[in-house]
């Protein structure tokens, strides 16, 4: 795994596949989403390195319930007594209650939705003791005043996150950087293609200067002119 400092305040993690986020507040650190199955041990191992303990880390805020995002969620939380969080339609999802629904795929996403499955690790993820539910407008206790921000369309609780102080704002699989030359684009794999982009625009309106997507490199200046720009290339497909 990759560990690049952003800001002073903001790490990214990135995973073989997806990426999440470690943010400090002084001495409290809060984690947004956590990889893939088997991912708990090796984010424990960075926030070390970092010369922190994962005890430090008080949260980890969860955009979406996919396994790339949520599937190390359980394993870290054992390890760091981090509270769970996800918005309320998806928390089910991620305590396993019953499996998630599938993304409703273009058919040219089908080909690449296999080739990322081959890349996740197998097995089944440790089951957080709890996850509290969050939903739209919640101010969550880091960044100074984090808000939730429910952005449906990727699944039904995909939320973003907004750190106002910051001018910070974490997108979650809503919004994506593309591999090939880091455009900023719709999500993909979705279950509402059209409510996502209607979450797109409403992240657009948002005061942004950093853009933190689930996959992809982060946009670190003037990511709401980034972000209006993808509200009027919508068929962008990567």
């Amino acid at each position: 795994m990759d560990v690049i400092e952003l800001l002073p305040r903001l790490h990214l993690l990135r995973f073989p596949v997806g990426q999440a986020y470690l943010w400090r507040d002084d001495e409290e650190l809060t984690l947004i989403d956590a990889g893939a199955v088997g991912s708990g041990r090796t984010i424990a191992d960075a926030i070390t390195a970092l010369g922190r303990a994962p005890g430090d880390v008080r949260r980890i805020v969860l955009t979406h319930f996919h396994e790339d995002h949520a599937g190390g969620a359980g394993e870290f939380a054992a390890l760091s007594g981090a509270e769970v969080l996800a918005h309320r339609l998806d928390a089910p999802f991620v305590r396993v209650e019953r499996p998630g629904p599938p993304p409703r795929f273009e058919e040219w996403e089908l080909p690449v939705h296999a080739e990322v499955s081959r890349r996740l690790p197998e097995g089944e993820p440790v089951v957080p003791a709890s996850v509290t539910p969050v939903s739209d407008g919640e101010v969550l206790g880091f960044g100074g005043g984090a808000r939730v921000v429910h952005v449906p369309g990727h699944t039904d609780g995909s939320i973003a996150v907004l750190v106002p102080d910051e001018g910070v704002l974490f997108t979650g699989d809503t919004v994506a950087a593309s591999p090939v030359d880091a455009t900023v684009m719709p999500g993909v794999f979705n279950l509402d293609r059209r409510q996502l982009l209607d979450s797109l625009d409403r992240l657009a309106s948002l005061d942004a200067e950093v853009a933190c997507f689930g996959h992809g490199d982060p946009v670190l200046v003037r990511a709401s002119a980034a972000l209006r720009r993808a509200t009027d290339n919508p068929t962008a497909t990567g």
